[in-house]
């Protein structure tokens, strides 16, 4: 699906069904340096759950137009133009770390759009290093395997390629997209006053191994919202969306149902 916010093209993946009205809609929102691709393994299996699925590329990533956006605040604003756009009065939300800070704010500023939160491998602070953020803002493609020695839970599972470098292509990508991506992160202080006013259900899924949220961390996060719901993937660091992508898929299928 593709469709236009601020004369720019967005691009959402699409599982083949149109956006219905009728059904409720769970929109889906990457992390890091990341497009729509780190979610094919989820977009099908929830659509095929009646679900509208919206699995977005921010501006600047993947097949959406536009340059990346430099604050948390300003991709929050820019969601919901989307949700404005689409006609979409409230809907489910999922995000993966930086997309967890995204969902967070934007459940701040809009609470009454919200209806359920998913926070996949989230915190409500995610500092960077200094050191990965000036070699990203160098265009270094080192910062990728950096990224992904420490996302994954062990390098048995980093199989395949590197998912980021599937994504990222460029010096250019890393510098325009991956290194404001992770000042954004690190520049977002606003999440412990947001996390304060949540009231609507949320479910956290933390990987037991995840070095970049640690697991004392993440439980410290979700120990904030009263009556929220907490799911730990054993032997599966923060790249839960690509390592553990069946068993996240179902435990938010079933928190959806409930």
């Amino acid at each position: 699906m593709e469709f236009l916010i601020n004369n720019q093209k967005v691009f959402s993946l699409d599982t083949g069904e149109k956006l219905d009205l009728k059904k409720n809609t769970l929109i889906l929102i990457h992390g890091s340096g990341q497009s729509h691709i780190v979610w094919s393994l989820t977009s099908q299996f929830m659509s095929d759950q009646n679900y509208n699925v919206i699995a977005l590329d921010l501006p600047g990533h993947g097949n959406s137009d536009g340059e990346s956006l430099k604050t948390i605040e300003d991709m929050v604003e820019w969601l919901e133009k989307v949700r404005d756009k689409l006609k979409i009065k409230d809907f489910y939300i999922a995000g993966h770390s930086q997309g967890c800070l995204i969902a967070l704010e934007y459940v701040n500023r809009y609470p009454s759009n919200v209806k359920k939160i998913i926070f996949i491998a989230g915190a409500y602070e995610i500092p960077v290093n200094n050191s990965l953020i000036d070699l990203a803002l160098s265009g270094n493609m080192e910062s990728l395997n950096l990224m992904m020695k420490w996302g994954y839970g062990s390098s048995k599972q980093f199989i395949g390629g590197n998912p980021l470098q599937k994504i990222l292509n460029s010096s250019r990508e890393v510098r325009e997209v991956l290194a404001v991506d992770l000042i954004a992160c690190n520049n977002y202080k606003n999440g412990l006053n947001a996390v304060k006013k949540i009231n609507c259900p949320t479910l956290f899924i933390f990987g037991e191994l995840d070095k970049m949220i640690q697991l004392e961390k993440g439980k410290k996060f979700a120990s904030l919202i009263s009556r929220s719901k907490t799911h730990i993937i054993k032997n599966c660091g923060h790249m839960i969306i690509l390592e553990k992508a069946f068993e996240m898929r179902e435990k938010m299928a079933e928190f959806l149902k409930q």
